[in-house]
C-alpha cells in the first residue's frame, strides 16, 4: 500500500500557520508529501523546504486572487497538489495549514487504509474534529463548530475538492462514501497571537467576500478580540508531539470563563439529541457513510 500526503500554503510566516507542524503530523504515514507552496510575502518557500524529511515534494503555484467566491481558490489550490501526487498511491491524506493529526491515531488511520484498500464502496475516510480557540487549552462545544470531515480519501481523478476546500465531492458533483474511523484531526485554525489572527481575518476574508462587505462586517484593529465566543469547554487531552514546542512559545494569555457560556435552547435540544443517539439534527454532511 502506497500513501501520498498533500496540502497546500501561502503566507504560513506572515499568519502564524502551523503548517510545518501539519506536516510532520501525517509524515509517519505517508511515502511522500506533496505541498503546493503558493507565492508568498513571506519566505514560506524555505520554511517547507527546512523540513527534514525526504519525502517532501515541493510545487510552486501562483493564487488567483481574483476568484473571490466562496473561497474557490483554496479548492483550486487543493486540486494542483492532489494532481501532483504519485500516480501509483493508492490513498491521498489531505491535510490543512492548521490542522495536526495527533501520533496517537497513526496505527488506526494505517489499520482502516489497509482494511479498505480493495473495497470499492469506500471513496474516502472520515475524521472527527477538536476546534482549540483562543488558546490551546480551550475547545469549541457549540453546534457552529463542525465535527467531521473527510481527510483520507482514494487515488482517483474523478475526486475534487469542494466549495472552499473543507471536503470533496466526485464525478457530477456526487458525495462521497466514506467510512467513520476512529481518529480526530486537531484544528488550531482559531489559536494564533491576536495580531496575526487579525492579520488573518483581514486576509482571507477576501477570498470569500467583496472589499464592500469586509468594509462593513470585518473589524479594523490591531488585534483579534476572542472573547465573542458563544461557549468553549476544557481540553484535558495532551496536544500532538509535533505541537509541543509551538506550544512552549505561546506569548499571549487568554482564558474563558465556563460558567458564561451561551447556548440557544433549540442548540441545547439538539446538543442532548445527540449525546443520547450520535445523530446531530440539522447537520451539514459533505459526504455519505457506508
Amino acid at each position: 500500500m502506497k500513501v501520498s500526503g498533500f496540502t497546500f500554503v501561502r503566507n504560513a510566516i506572515k499568519y502564524d500557520y502551523p503548517v510545518v507542524e501539519a506536516i510532520e503530523s501525517i509524515l509517519p504515514i505517508c511515502d511522500e508529501v506533496v505541498v503546493a507552496v503558493g507565492k508568498s510575502e513571506d519566505d514560506t518557500l524555505g520554511l517547507i523546504q527546512s523540513i527534514n524529511s525526504p519525502k517532501i515534494r515541493i510545487i510552486e503555484t501562483v493564487w488567483d486572487d481574483s476568484l473571490r467566491e466562496g473561497g474557490r481558490v483554496l479548492a483550486l489550490e487543493t486540486d494542483k497538489a492532489f494532481a501532483a501526487i504519485s500516480p501509483d498511491s493508492d490513498w491521498a491524506f489531505y491535510i490543512q495549514g492548521d490542522e495536526v493529526l495527533h501520533e496517537q491515531y497513526h496505527a488506526a488511520v494505517r489499520e482502516a487504509m489497509e482494511k479498505y484498500k480493495d473495497d470499492p464502496r469506500v471513496d474516502g475516510l472520515l475524521f472527527g474534529y477538536k476546534h482549540f480557540y483562543g488558546s490551546y487549552d480551550y475547545v469549541g462545544e457549540s453546534l457552529r463548530w463542525y465535527r467531521r470531515e473527510i481527510r483520507v480519501v482514494r487515488n482517483r481523478k474523478d475526486i475534487y475538492s469542494y466549495r472552499d476546500a473543507q471536503g470533496f465531492r466526485k464525478g457530477d458533483n456526487q458525495k462521497l462514501n466514506v467510512k467513520l474511523i476512529d481518529a480526530e484531526i486537531y484544528h488550531y485554525g482559531w489559536v494564533k497571537d491576536p495580531k496575526a489572527m487579525q492579520g488573518k481575518q483581514e486576509s482571507f476574508g477576501k477570498l470569500w467576500h467583496s472589499d464592500e462587505w469586509m468594509e462593513q462586517h470585518i473589524a479594523k484593529a490591531e488585534e483579534f478580540d476572542y472573547s465573542g465566543i458563544d461557549a468553549l469547554g476544557l481540553f484535558k487531552g495532551t496536544h500532538p508531539k509535533v505541537m509541543q514546542e509551538r506550544i512552549a512559545r505561546t506569548n499571549w494569555k487568554f482564558t474563558h470563563d465556563l460558567s458564561r457560556n451561551q447556548y440557544r435552547f433549540k442548540d441545547k435540544v439538539k446538543m442532548l439529541v445527540e449525546k443520547l443517539t450520535g445523530y446531530r439534527i440539522g447537520e451539514y454532511r459533505n459526504y455519505k457513510i457506508v
